[in-house]
């Protein structure tokens, strides 16, 4: 008979969740924790553009599988489509997500993971697109957070005349009210954010003394390259990245 060794029990949970978020209004969340009493560290993982596709579902049961309890909220949730394209559209046509909006639903899925009695206390953002950008937005309007992670994201440095109601004011210029360490993963090939546009906001941390890290991988790599459903895909690139985003969490929400 061979005696193997006890392994750590590995199970997960997920499922679709309904809470109050900006100005008391029901939204939705796809949420993913890991079996066990923890305590766990949290993640808001924030969907791209194309709304909370199956893609994202799969980030979140991939921190969930790591030990973190993860809440991926939809952020389109009052727009009522099944199809998240058509409530991407519906959004677009009415000027973009409103920033207020995208702020107030990100920190009532802070406060939700946060009072899992699994939670440990310590939550992390993450988003890729123009989920990067609302990461940093909310990590630059929160206190909730102990790490945020910014994966090319676009529109955090914009000109003057492509503010708006929605977008009032340019990422890039609220960074330093930005209360946590952030790490930032870029590629070079990016046209939004492209290089310049990653110096600016590396220039920004830099002046507000911020705790930050910086990776920007040399191209073919561009945007969307760890979004493994499309052309974009980069492996490489991906797999470093993931190890500097669980390296990186693992030293701010772990302990």
């Amino acid at each position: 008979m061979v005696n193997r060794p006890i392994m750590p029990y590995e199970g997960l949970i997920a499922e679709t969740v309904y809470y109050p978020g900006h100005n008391g209004d029901t939204i939705s969340g796809y949420y993913a924790r890991p079996l066990g009493d923890g305590p766990f560290p949290g993640v808001v993982l924030i969907m791209e553009i194309f709304g909370l596709l199956t893609h994202t579902k799969e980030l979140a049961r991939k921190f969930a599988a790591a030990g973190y309890i993860t809440i991926a909220p939809d952020l389109y949730s009052r727009e009522h489509f099944l199809d998240p394209t058509e409530a991407r559209s519906a959004i677009m046509a009415k000027g973009g997500l409103a920033d207020a909006v995208a702020i107030g639903d990100m920190e009532a899925s802070a406060r939700f993971l946060l009072d899992s009695p699994q939670s440990n206390g310590k939550i992390g953002s993450i988003g890729h697109c123009s989920g990067g950008r609302h990461s940093l937005l909310f990590a630059c309007n929160s206190r909730s957070l102990s790490a945020a992670v910014v994966c090319y994201g676009g529109r955090v440095v914009v000109s003057p005349q492509d503010l708006s109601p929605a977008m009032p004011v340019a990422v890039v210029d609220m960074v330093e009210r930005l209360d946590c360490p952030m790490l930032g993963l870029f590629g070079e090939a990016d046209q939004n954010p492209n290089p310049q546009h990653v110096a600016r906001l590396e220039e920004e941390l830099k002046k507000h003394n911020k705790t930050y890290e910086i990776k920007s991988y040399p191209a073919p790599v561009g945007h969307g390259f760890f979004a493994d459903y499309r052309p974009s895909y980069n492996q490489e690139a991906a797999v470093d990245g993931w190890e500097r985003i669980f390296a990186f969490y693992g030293k701010y929400l772990a302990s």
